[in-house]
């Protein structure tokens, strides 16, 4: 086996409905580094084929037979942290995109996106970052405010407090969703001390990635009563 196939990004596609399965595979097999070593057609079968095949990347589809999608996300986390998710769905309310968040969920397409955004998704979530699609940034930002909303600010104010002003710095520049480089030109350092500063705010902030990490910035911001 030649070193590039060792390097690629092995990926499980998990969805009931087989043409979107082939879709999905057709997209990603066509980009060089992607390798679809696994399909499932329900959650169950999803976790075990993950585990199986010791995928990198898990796209799941929320609503599966036996074991929903979040669900799989949910577990996968608990049994193999060092899987990432990307939920690829046709809903993308704000219930089932902040329950993905919460849960680790490294990526939120739609159905109806780009090949592009797609591929973004998965090479976003096998770096460690994370990806949403634009379509759900605003919907999640436009939600109407409501009393959980509120708690969300109180409980993300308290766990900022934790940061140094250094770290606190950082992390509103990724809530902007700049990346590590633009991030190090803005506060002068270097990319590298950039990775150490998000990793140390990530681990006090009890966040699984970026996207969790901006989400806790933005709740921190006082919402205008809509």
């Amino acid at each position: 086996m030649t070193s590039a196939a060792h390097s690629a990004v092995r990926v499980l596609i998990a969805d009931d409905e087989p043409l979107i399965v082939t879709a999905v595979r057709t997209v990603l097999t066509s980009e060089p580094g992607l390798d679809v070593v696994a399909e499932a057609a329900d959650g169950r079968a999803a976790v075990e084929a993950a585990l199986r095949h010791r995928v990198d990347v898990a796209v799941l589809d929320i609503t599966m037979p036996r074991l929903d999608g979040l669900s799989a996300a949910e577990e996968l986390r608990r049994r193999a942290p060092d899987v990432r998710t990307v939920m690829l769905t046709a809903f993308g309310d704000a219930p089932n995109v902040l329950r993905a968040l919460a849960g680790g969920v490294a990526g939120f397409v739609l159905k109806n996106c780009t090949p592009q955004e797609l591929v973004a998704a998965v090479r976003a979530a096998h770096r460690g970052d994370a990806y949403l699609s634009p379509a759900v940034t605003r919907m999640v930002l436009g939600r109407v405010v409501t009393p959980d909303d509120l708690r969300r600010r109180h409980d993300a104010v308290r766990r900022l407090a934790a940061l140094s002003a250094r770290e606190r710095d950082v992390v509103e520049l990724l809530a902007e969703g700049l990346p590590n480089a633009e991030i190090g030109r803005r506060v002068h350092m270097t990319e590298t001390s950039v990775k150490t500063y998000v990793s140390r705010a990530l681990a006090k902030l009890g966040c699984a990635n970026r996207v969790q990490a901006a989400l806790l910035v933005r709740d921190a911001e006082p919402h205008p009563m809509r």
